[in-house]
């Protein structure tokens, strides 16, 4: 079993590792910083309350720092270590070099664009540092990661960023939000934020992480929240954030309201047997939407049945896709279609030509259609012949195509009013069973 990342944010100037040094820099991070502008010095005295609030040494300078000799004793100020732990909130870097101010708006982002500017460094591999800036003028930090995702106006760090979304519940978590957790008492001690792209399976305890973390940017399943600290990563939601037609969501999920929010494909994990999630909800909500609503008996639910394959295999031929491009499990084209309401509908059900009535026994169709999970319409067929034969008091409902308990009980008590023990009536029809009850 691999080990367990363990993230610390503070990382030491490389000049120097003793232990004395890294003692003395720590404490540098939270205390008394000299802050170096060009040739001038200003003394910064951060109190513990001031990171708590998340300020930085440049309004503490602002408003507490005097200015100092440039020299002491004729010797030249080194500078400093960073002023917080995840390295200064300077302007960035890059080719237009312009500072960033404070009152800058907030620019406005979809889902799909915090992730793809998040996969850019993924693919990149940038290297972790707290002092370096990326040729796209972040700095290669978590939180400037972050802050490269949400296109903010400049590099935030983990006592800043919360200001810039709204704090959401984790169940309500969408890809391109965030997990933070800001240590205040102690902010070398752990602080960290990740970007969630979109839940693993049904059982949302693991998601998948977009990091900036030692040695580069990585992506991965990562437990929720994270692999220490958990329970003190904070959910929000970039307060920037809009919807495909440009309206802003207002921290919420923009779903409503006829919105066609630009959702990106969240994964085929979250689709297929077993599965229950959210997107399984939006995929049938969809599908009924292009035609598809005589595959299904129930409204919209998490849960994935193979109405819900069928459904997607339709769409999926409609488009004129044949083999593996029509399995009936969702892929990035087949959600980008549906998401941006493009592509060929279902086309309506052809109807049944009139079959001359006969008193022989249909075809055995196959053991494979009456197992669990299993919907078909020769489940109902055999849920309709069972009530007809007097076997169907276990219904609480009309037979339907999704194989259930009652079904079972009704086809076992038919097997055991044969004479039939044991495996005999396990409930479970072959071609025996099949034969006696229609005939």
């Amino acid at each position: 079993m691999a080990a367990v990342p363990v993230f610390e944010e503070f990382e030491p100037a490389p000049d120097c590792g003793c232990a004395g040094c890294a003692h003395r820099r720590r404490a540098l991070a939270a205390g008394e910083h000299p802050a170096a502008h060009g040739c001038r010095k200003a003394l910064a005295v951060v109190t513990a309350a001031g990171v708590a609030l998340g300020a930085t040494v440049t309004s503490a300078a602002a408003v507490g720092a005097a200015p100092a000799s440039p020299r002491t004793g004729g010797t030249a100020v080194e500078p400093g270590p960073p002023p917080t732990e995840q390295g200064g909130t300077a302007p960035l870097h890059g080719s237009a070099d312009m500072p960033a101010t404070a009152e800058a708006p907030l620019r406005a982002v979809t889902r799909a664009e915090i992730i793809n500017r998040a996969k850019r460094w993924v693919n990149a591999k940038v290297p972790y540092s707290m002092t370096k800036y990326w040729s796209d003028g972040y700095r290669q930090d978590c939180s400037g990661y972050v802050s490269m995702a949400w296109n903010l106006a400049k590099n935030e760090w983990t006592g800043s960023l919360a200001q810039f979304g709204d704090r959401i519940m984790r169940e309500d978590l969408q890809a391109g939000d965030i997990l933070l957790f800001h240590n205040p008492a102690d902010p070398t001690g752990g602080s960290h934020v990740t970007i969630f792209g979109g839940w693993t399976d049904y059982t949302h305890t693991y998601y998948t992480a977009y990091e900036q973390t030692k040695p580069h940017t990585r992506r991965q399943a990562t437990p929720m929240a994270y692999w220490n600290h958990s329970a003190s990563y904070v959910a929000y939601r970039y307060k920037g954030l809009v919807t495909g037609n440009g309206t802003g969501t207002g921290g919420r999920t923009g779903t409503g309201g006829g919105e066609s929010e630009a959702v990106p494909f969240p994964g085929t994990a979250d689709f297929g047997p077993g599965t229950n999630n959210a997107s399984a909800t939006r995929l049938r909500e969809m599908l009924v939407a292009r035609g598809g609503k005589r595959f299904y008996r129930q409204g919209p639910g998490p849960q994935w049945t193979d109405a819900d394959r069928r459904a997607t295999e339709a769409f999926q031929r409609a488009q004129g896709w044949r083999g593996k491009e029509a399995d009936g499990l969702p892929g990035p084209h087949t959600w980008r279609l549906l998401v941006n309401k493009q592509g060929r509908n279902i086309p309506a059900a052809q109807p049944l030509a009139p079959q001359a009535p006969s008193t022989r026994a249909p075809a055995f169709p196959g053991r494979e259609h009456f197992r669990p999970g299993r919907s078909n319409a020769y489940v109902t067929q055999l849920g309709e012949r069972l009530v007809e034969r007097g076997y169907g008091k276990h219904y609480t409902q009309g037979p339907g195509p999704l194989w259930r308990e009652a079904d079972r009980l009704g086809v076992q008590a038919f097997q055991r009013a044969q004479g039939w023990r044991g495996a005999a009536a396990d409930g479970y029809p072959g071609p025996e069973t099949w034969r006696r009850l229609f005939s």
